[in-house]
């Protein structure tokens, strides 16, 4: 069996939008459901999501195992699994791991670019890695089946996760920087220790990513891949396209600046990066996908490297970590 996920996106979501993934065949997506939230405020974005599985339950339903991946791929339709991009729902209570578990929640990162409780985000000058509270909150995770995710942090904290977590961990979305040169994108180093510890990597679709950004090209993209898969591993490679359909500008705001500063802070070093970009024209939405598997093929993957890079590694990190 084939499967394709796509491991991040944070759209406004709708209808139309759901739609879309269907059309594209997804049988699971990983959504952020919080960014700066605390645990009382992820509540209420839960609330949220229950109304859409009940409005659009021809189209969606909740995922929390990766039968529920099966079992879409079955009834034609997309689950979705619950993802925070912080670690502020759980606060400074390591009870709340497990509440939030409960919730559903399946991927946390430890840090949102900035210095958290538990690691370091991607934006702090000094990484000094994971926290003594974030080594708890791991073994915790690890112990109620939440997977880390390490794709805001920093190189230090993102090797001690690594060394840290008795399951492997994961980055859902971001791109080597080899290849572009982004806080957010990850080193060589990094992604041979993430392949060898069996890992995973989301490799992401948000053009100040991109080699190029929204003018990067589908060959370019692919070419990448196939250099990532030589350092890691073509096992560990899967896609979390960050996609952020149908948000309006100011939301770049709350992502950026939560409630941590008044100043604004737009990210990558450019006041340009105020706006949401355009996506590539071959990545409007996830009907990318067909663009991804045809510029694979034309690289030389043979169908169980490209069908792996498009839902199937995901499905397997799923099924042996998260059960």
């Amino acid at each position: 069996m084939n499967y394709r996920i796509d491991n991040l996106q944070y759209c406004n979501w709708n209808e139309d939008i759901f739609m879309i993934n269907r059309q594209a065949k997804l049988d699971a997506v990983h959504v952020t459901i919080a960014y700066h939230e605390d645990y009382d405020e992820v509540q209420k974005n839960i609330d949220e999501w229950k109304a859409y599985f009940n409005r659009f339950d021809e189209l969606i339903f909740q995922g929390k195992s990766y039968k529920d991946i099966e079992k879409a791929n079955k009834e034609n339709k997309t689950a979705i699994f619950f993802g925070f991009q912080n670690c502020s729902p759980i606060e400074d209570d390591i009870n709340l791991v497990e509440a939030v578990h409960k919730m559903g929640t399946v991927f946390m990162q430890l840090s949102y670019n900035n210095q958290s409780l538990l690691a370091t985000g991607c934006y702090e000058e000094n990484d000094s890695g994971v926290t003594r509270m974030g080594k708890e909150v791991i073994k915790e995770m690890n112990r109620v089946g939440i997977i880390v995710d390490m794709s805001h942090s920093a190189e230090k904290s993102t090797l001690d996760a690594i060394d840290i977590s008795e399951k492997p961990i994961a980055i859902t979305h971001a791109n080597p920087s080899f290849w572009h040169q982004a806080k957010r994108n990850k080193s060589e180093t990094l992604l041979k220790e993430l392949g060898q510890s069996n890992g995973m990597i989301g490799l992401s679709l948000y053009p100040h990513h991109l080699l190029n950004g929204t003018d990067c090209s589908l060959e370019s993209f692919c070419e990448m891949i196939a250099r990532t898969a030589d350092i890691m591993g073509a096992e560990h490679i899967g896609i979390g396209s960050d996609l952020c359909l149908n948000q309006p500008d100011s939301v770049v705001d709350w992502m950026r600046n939560g409630t941590w500063t008044k100043t604004k802070n737009y990210g990558e070093g450019s006041k340009d990066n105020a706006a949401f970009p355009r996506q590539p024209e071959w990545f409007k939405d996830a009907t990318g996908f067909d663009n991804i598997k045809n510029g694979l093929k034309s690289l030389g993957f043979n169908k169980e490297e490209i069908n792996g890079v498009l839902g199937n590694n995901w499905f397997n990190f799923y099924k042996n970590y998260i059960g």
